[in-house]
């Protein structure tokens, strides 16, 4: 995909963790700008022809100066290893941490389901 997006929409969960759906290379430096320190991809690359690779989404986000982090949650198939992978993930970032998928909502789940599993 080519050229910059303007129509990047982050919904902010937590003081820690906002979700967005896919953001392509070229995105990552506003995400820096917006005050982001990490990114954490959780859509499978080649689930989607409109997706970026995850090395290209953390190439770009070594140089701008962002961690990130690969967790890829199939759909319907989230499981313990992934709310495991997740916990880890953010006890590690830095934060503010931008979690993205096709859409948000499989970010907005994962932490919603690690949220849970510590309830219990």
């Amino acid at each position: 995909m080519s050229g910059k997006r303007t129509d990047l929409k982050i919904r902010k969960l937590n003081g820690e963790l906002s979700v967005c759906g896919q953001l392509h290379a070229e995105d990552v430096a506003a995400v820096s700008a917006r005050g982001f320190r990490a990114l954490m991809c959780l859509r499978p690359d080649g689930e989607g022809e409109d997706q970026t690779p995850y090395a290209d989404i953390g190439a770009a986000a070594t140089i701008v100066g962002l961690q990130s982090v690969y967790i890829p949650v199939v759909p319907g198939q989230m499981g313990a290893e992934q709310i495991a992978a997740y916990d880890a993930a953010m006890a590690h970032l830095p934060g503010p941490v931008l979690a993205y998928c096709r859409s948000g909502a499989r970010a907005e789940a994962l932490a919603d389901a690690s949220t849970a599993a510590k309830r219990r």
